[in-house]
Parts: C-alpha cells; structure tokens; sequence
C-alpha cells in the first residue's frame, strides 16, 4: 500500500503531461519542476529574466502551501539555467524567499528548457511533523 499524496492547486501552473505538481510521502514533498508560467493564463512570464525567476518562486511557494509548508521547509532546491550569468539575479532574487538556514542547492547550466524558458527550478520540502 503506497502512502502517496498527490498536491494539486490552481495557484501554480497546472501540471501538463504524466506528472503531478507535487508528491507528498509521509512528511517529505518533492516539487516538481515548475518554469515561469503565469497559472492563471498558462502563459510564459518572460518580460525579464527576473521577472521569470520571481513568477518560478511564487509557483513554488504555492504548491509548497498547497502541500502543508512553506518554501522555508524546502531542504533542497535544484535551479535550472540555460545562462549562467543570470545566477547573481537568481541569488539576489532567491534571498527575497529564503531565510538561513538557506536549503541545499544546485544550479546547472542547460542547454534548454520547456516552451524554451530561460528558468526551471524543483526541489525538495521536509514538513515538521506535528
């Protein structure tokens, strides 16, 4: 018997193809990977690279409070970037989310991502158990 939960909320981007915006097991959530999609329009935020990197934060945040936490109980964050000199304004961006202790972190330099997006990040969330 699997103890999966699905998390699913309108406040971010519906999930588009074999996969949930997130999976929650006991009191671990893995986010799925979410790019700069506007959830109400299903279209690209793509005005700025910060402007990208804000819209992917919030749709992070939603669906780790669709999942019972917030993006504080994320204990790793994978950052996807098809250009590296965009990391310092991710950096910068990311400290407007985050407080210390900061979570794990990854950022790798792709070649491309989805409806060719300039930011893709996922992550990690482990709940406090009450």
């Amino acid at each position: 018997m699997s103890n999966k939960q699905i998390i699913s909320t309108d406040k971010a981007p519906a999930a588009i193809g074999t996969y949930s915006q997130a999976v929650k097991v006991g009191t671990t959530v893995y986010l799925s990977g979410q790019i700069p999609l506007n959830p109400e329009t299903m279209e690209v935020v793509a005005d700025s690279f910060e402007a990208s990197a804000i819209q992917v934060f919030e749709n992070l945040k939603a669906v780790a409070e669709a999942s019972g936490g917030t993006l504080q109980d994320i204990v790793k964050l994978n950052i996807f970037l098809t250009d590296l000199s965009n990391f310092a304004t991710v950096n910068e961006i990311m400290a407007r989310y985050f407080e210390e202790p900061y979570p794990a972190r990854a950022a790798i330099g792709v070649a491309e991502l989805p409806k060719g997006v300039a930011v893709e990040m996922d992550g990690i969330m482990e709940l406090v158990e009450l």
